[in-house]
């Protein structure tokens, strides 16, 4: 049987960070499954809605060779995810927090046998999506003052 690993983010500003972070992911089963946040999710959790929509994102990600699904997550139920996948293994961002805090209670509630792993994070000083957000904030896009 093909071991399942699920991995979740909002990657609106997918860059070297995600892609080593969801790399190493996959690297831990055969499958890798890609859960990406809904922008109504990712707003009440940051405050703000991301700047990319979820299903830019999400066709973003999908297109990553080492990924093998990427769905968007359930409004409704955070961990319908897990109860539909029954992933072996849960791989979160050194950063993921977030719905995290009681994943190995939810787990048993679910009875599910599923590994929990965090991944070490990849040059954090540069990779970070807020310290991205805000460079990409500052640098319009060159098809945008050509315009002008």
């Amino acid at each position: 049987m093909k071991k399942k690993v699920i991995a979740f983010g909002t990657f609106d500003y997918l860059h070297a960070g995600h892609e080593n972070y969801l790399k190493k992911a996959a690297e831990l089963g055969d499958q890798l499954i890609v859960v990406i946040a809904r922008d109504r999710t990712a707003n009440s959790i940051r405050g703000k809605y991301p700047d990319h929509k979820e299903k830019k994102r999400l066709a973003t990600v999908k297109a990553l060779p080492f990924v093998t699904k990427a769905v968007l997550g359930d409004l409704e139920d955070k961990y319908k995810v897990l109860k539909k996948h029954k992933p072996d293994i849960i791989a979160l961002g050194y950063d993921q927090f977030v719905f995290t805090q009681q994943l190995s209670k939810i787990l048993i509630g679910l009875k599910l046998n599923s590994k929990i792993t965090r991944l070490k994070p990849y040059k954090p000083e540069m990779y970070k999506s807020s310290l991205i957000r805000k460079t990409s904030l500052k640098c319009p896009s060159p098809s945008l003052s050509s315009a002008a």
